[in-house]
């Protein structure tokens, strides 16, 4: 089992940045892919972020690259996602999720999911 909880979220205004944290604990998480997912109003789950078990290769889905920048401390169980650039379509609810091997897109790739944390972007 693997223990997710995540922090940072809040409301900001369109252009402001956020940092949002997941704390992992449990079993080894370098054994783990992870992912950011986002939860919008009406909207599927969607992925917005991922990193490799070693933390050296990221990926991003099209509307975030180059404003969502994820990072892995394996030392500390931690994995973080840099929110620059906010616009009001990111308002969402932020999970963070773990797979073993490599990272995947869909949701149901995963399996070990935080409880979330609201993001909110006002205009």
């Amino acid at each position: 089992q693997v223990q997710l909880v995540e922090s940072g979220g809040g409301l900001v205004q369109a252009g402001g940045s956020l940092r949002l944290y997941c704390a992992a604990s449990g079993r080894t998480f370098s054994n783990y892919a992870m992912g950011w997912f986002r939860l919008a109003p009406g909207k599927a789950r969607a992925f917005g972020a991922g990193i490799s078990r070693n933390g050296l290769s990221t990926y991003y889905v099209d509307s975030v690259k180059g404003r969502f920048t994820i990072t892995r401390d394996n030392a500390k169980n931690t994995v973080t996602l840099q929110m620059n650039s906010l616009k009001p379509d990111d308002t969402a609810v932020y999970s963070c999720a773990a797979r073993t091997t490599a990272v995947r897109t869909f949701p149901s790739d995963y399996d070990y999911w935080g409880q979330g944390t609201q993001v909110t972007v006002s205009s």
